[in-house]
Parts: structure tokens; C-alpha cells; sequence
């Protein structure tokens, strides 16, 4: 195995790829990356079990071959040597090491076989669509933030991907908030399929979509999901779940309707809660007409509030969040106005876009 490429083009995707490996490993081959060299193309392949990532690179006048070499080493090599620099790549096979080679820097790395390097099974695709590449990305920006970590309903610890005729949509939960984002998409399912994506699988996937219209190639099987990019290929298993029925959660019967500012209201929340409980974290929304105040105090007996002017005309309100979750579906919204629905001081708060119902977050009250 030998080939020459330049740094800027083998760094980028193995910065993509590196993500994946897990800094402690059970299987020290794990920490390697399968780098496969063919005449004209350089396949190298991420794993950590659970997320495949597989970046294709092309080549001129390669000699083929394939081993596995240190990730974490190969991508800091390639950081530190100057920019513009060419990078030649040979593979010792008598003495299992390779060779990484640039002006007068050289550096020998141990290798492990390939026969040691876990695949992932072939998928056998249930389902296949294609989607643009900045519409899937959208989709997990704006849901993804809440998904539980690390809860024992492990279910909850990813994104719910629903896939029904016309629709795509995201949802993620964490049992106490929720986020849903909804995008027409042509594709006719025989059936509403739904599948649960792993925490880290989502993070990685959003990191290789671009903004681009160029397609995303997904394919569904069992327990795999498989997605096609221009140069990379990205396989994650699924969580093997039932996801709630999250339509059950969003509040249809909310008679109180709130239109604010987002910006006024986000710092509004960001100055108030300076003061709230660090752990709790708990805010009080009074609402009276054409006024909204929030009100924070803490341990330590201080207290912060805040009034801000709001489209309101309806009883007054008062009821407790947890700021951060209200702060996190208002850094979501890309509009300049939010409409804010409420029941009463137990119902949760549904937050949207002024006039666009596309994307929901449905937030539960607190008790203060």
C-alpha cells in the first residue's frame, strides 16, 4: 500500500470520521481507523460498534492494499504539518508498520490487522427515500437538544424519526420537554415507519450534512440506519424502543395566547435567571394584560424580575418552568416572533414560531 495526497484533503474527512472512535476502548482496534487503498480512490472507515462513518477520498496512481493505524495519532499528525504540505503514505507489510512521510517530518505507526476490524452486518433495507441534505440537518438542529441523557428509558436517549406519506418527522423528549419539527418530503411509506436514532449517531450525522439541496440517500432496515452523502457513508444502529406518543403530550386545548418578541423575551429570561436556583433552575411567568413578568429568586433569599410588553388579552396567569428548557426551544426558533400557548398554571406551555406551526416545543410546568 503507498499513495500521495495532499494534507488539506486527507484532514478534513478524517476530522469528520474521528468522532466516532471512543477515546477508551475495550478493543484496542477500535481506536484505529481501516484505512483501504484501490488505484484510484482512499475508503477509510470509523466504528465504535454502535456508529459506522466511512470517508471516500479520491487518488492518482495508488498501489492498493488496506491495514488499520491509529486515529488520534494520524489526525494529529496531519494538524501539525504545514498547510499546503504533501503527504506520502507507504505500509511496511514485513515489519506491520506504516510510514507517514512530509518534507523532512517522518513518523512510523503501529498497525493491527484488518482481520481484527468489526463490520457493520449489511443492511437489509426496509425502506429507502432520499432527502436534501440542509432538510434532514434542519430537522435534527431543531429537535435534537432535547433528547434525554443517559435516562434509564432508554428509548428517551435519541431522536424519533417518523417517516409517513408526504411527512418526515423529528421528535426528540426527555420527559420533560418536548421537540418536533415537520418537513413535506415526497415519500409514500406502505405504512408509518418510525425508528429511534442513538444520541451519538445523531451528533455525528449533523456534523456530515451540509447546507446544501444535494441529496441525503437513507435507507432503513431492522436495526440500521444507512445514509449516503456525496463522499461519506454513515450506518448507526437503532434504539430498539417504543417512543411515547408524543401527540398525546402536546396540549390541544390551550386558551391563553402569548406573542412576544423572541429576542426581548430570550434576554429577558437570560438577565431574570442569573438569580434562579442553580440547581432547579426555576422561573416564575406572571402574565396580566399586555404584560409579561418574570420572576426568579434563590436559596440565598435574592430576587431578580423583569417586564416585557406582550400581545396578551387574557386572564392573568401565574406558573413555573425551568428556564433553561424555555431558553433552549427560544434559541431554536429562527423567526423574530413566538407565540406562546398556555392552559393553566398545571398545563404545559407550547412554543412556536409566530404563524408557522412546523416546528413545536412543548414544555411542562414546575412547581415553585
Amino acid at each position: 500500500m503507498k499513495f500521495s495526497i495532499q494534507r488539506e484533503a486527507l484532514l478534513k474527512p478524517l476530522q469528520t470520521i474521528v468522532g466516532v472512535v471512543e477515546r477508551r476502548q475495550t478493543l484496542p482496534v477500535l481506536s484505529n481507523i481501516l484505512v483501504a487503498v484501490s488505484s484510484d480512490r482512499l475508503s477509510m472507515t470509523a466504528t465504535d460498534l454502535e456508529v459506522e462513518m466511512i470517508a471516500k477520498i479520491p487518488l492518482e496512481n495508488a498501489q492498493p492494499g488496506d491495514i488499520t493505524i491509529p486515529a488520534r495519532k494520524i489526525v494529529d499528525i496531519c494538524r501539525a504539518l504545514p498547510e499546503g504540505a504533501t503527504i506520502n503514505i507507504t505500509l511496511d507489510t514485513e515489519k506491520e508498520r506504516v510510514t507517514v512521510q512530509s518534507g523532512r517530518s517522518r513518523f512510523n505507526l503501529t498497525t493491527l490487522p484488518i482481520t481484527d476490524f468489526p463490520s457493520v452486518d449489511e443492511i437489509t433495507s426496509q425502506f429507502a427515500f432520499s432527502l436534501p441534505q440542509n432538510i434532514l440537518k434542519h430537522l435534527i438542529e431543531k429537535t435534537s437538544f432535547a433528547m434525554a441523557q443517559q435516562d434509564v428509558r432508554y428509548y428517551l436517549n435519541g431522536l424519533l424519526l417518523e417517516i409517513s406519506s408526504g411527512i418526515v418527522r423529528a421528535v426528540a423528549t426527555d420527559g420533560h420537554r418536548l421537540a418536533m419539527c415537520t418537513h413535506d418530503c415526497d415519500v409514500k411509506p406502505s405504512d408509518t415507519l418510525q425508528i429511534i436514532m442513538p444520541r451519538k449517531g445523531v451528533t455525528e450525522l449533523v456534523k456530515l450534512l451540509g447546507d446544501t439541496d444535494e441529496p441525503a440517500q437513507i435507507q432503513l432496515g431492522s436495526n440500521h440506519i444507512k445514509i449516503q452523502l456525496n463522499d461519506f457513508i454513515f450506518t448507526s444502529k437503532l434504539i430498539d424502543g417504543r417512543f411515547p406518543d408524543y401527540e398525546r403530550v402536546i396540549p390541544k386545548n390551550s386558551d391563553k395566547h402569548v406573542v412576544a418578541d423572541k429576542e426581548t423575551l430570550r434576554q429577558a429570561l437570560v438577565r431574570t435567571s442569573i438569580l434562579s436556583n442553580e440547581k432547579y433552575r426555576g422561573i416564575r411567568i406572571r402574565l396580566s394584560d399586555a404584560l409579561l413578568q418574570a420572576q426568579a429568586n434563590n436559596p440565598e433569599m435574592e430576587e431578580a424580575e423583569e417586564d416585557i410588553e406582550v400581545d396578551y388579552s387574557g386572564e392573568n396567569l401565574e406558573i413555573g418552568f425551568n428556564v433553561s428548557y424555555l431558553l433552549d426551544a427560544l434559541s431554536a426558533v429562527s423567526e423574530d416572533t413566538v407565540s406562546l400557548d398556555l392552559g393553566d398554571s398545571n398545563s404545559s406551555c407550547v412554543v412556536q414560531p409566530k404563524g408557522d406551526s412546523a416546528c413545536t416545543y412543548v414544555i411542562m410546568p414546575m412547581r415553585l
